[in-house]
This record gives structure tokens, sequence and C-alpha cells, in this order.
């Protein structure tokens, strides 16, 4: 396999990390790729915050890989510091050759560069593969989430 490399995501990757997070069940239900002016708008605003790491994997020219890293300081634990790993997705054809390894390790690491004590991540309970994903990988499942939709 050739060399991969994990950057910032830009403007011109916003239509393929769309499609990653499509590409499932649950994406399918959630995303619009049809829509891009919607991400466009939510791109502007996740660059626009500098605690937001919007991160893809390449490899070969094509976007393979995917995940943003929010870092939120806080008064809690002291005044930590924590970071939140959301929406990763890994291309169907790289699933289970590392790459989602690479992608958490990047962001554990670049959590602890930027002065996180805690790194969080959630994963839909239906996802069992990823919860034993992230167990192999040390996250423990220590709290239960809730969500409350806010309307469309």
């Amino acid at each position: 396999m050739s060399a991969l490399v994990i950057r910032p995501a830009t403007r011109d990757d916003v239509a393929a990390i769309v499609a990653l997070l499509a590409d499932d069940p649950l994406g399918a239900a959630r995303e619009e790729p049809d829509d891009p002016g919607t991400y466009d708008a939510a791109y502007d605003r996740v660059v626009a915050d500098p605690g937001q790491h919007l991160v893809v994997a390449e490899r070969d020219g094509s976007v393979v890989g995917t995940l943003q890293l929010s870092v939120i300081p806080g008064l809690s634990r002291r005044g930590a510091t924590r970071s939140i790993i959301e929406g990763v997705r890994v291309a169907r054809d790289e699933r289970g050759a590392g790459l989602g390894t690479e992608l958490i390790t990047w962001a554990v690491e670049e959590s602890r560069r930027l002065g996180a004590t805690l790194v969080q991540l959630t994963s839909d309970a239906s996802r069992t593969d990823a919860r034993r994903f992230y167990e192999r990988l040390g996250f423990v499942a220590s709290h239960v989430g809730f969500k409350l939709p806010l309307g469309d």
C-alpha cells in the first residue's frame, strides 16, 4: 500500500467527506450528499473555530478516511482541556487494514500535543464493531450518552 497522509481537510474535500459519512445505514439516513450548500456552510463554521480540527486521510490523491477532533477547555477536572473525536469514517475498501487505528492514534497524539488530558468519543449503540475497535485501542465505555434533537 502507498503512503497515507493525514492532513487538514480543505473545501475541495467536503464532497468526499460527506460521501464517507453517508456510506453506511446510519449515515445514509442522516446525510444528504446532494445538498452541497449545507455542507459548505458547515465547513466554513468548522474551519472558523480554532478548537475544531477536521482532517482527512489521503492515499494516492484520494480521501480514504476522515475524523473531526474538537478541543474543549473547561473548568471541570481541575480546569482540564478535553478533546472529542467525532465523525470517524474509513472508506469501504480500506476497512480492516489499520487506517482506523492510524486515524485514532493521530487524534490521541494531536490531543496530547494540544494540551488535552482526556479524549472522549461516542459511537452509536448499534455499531458493535466500532465499540470493540475503540475498546481495543484502550477506550473505556464509562458513561451513558444522551441526545436531544433540536429540530431539523
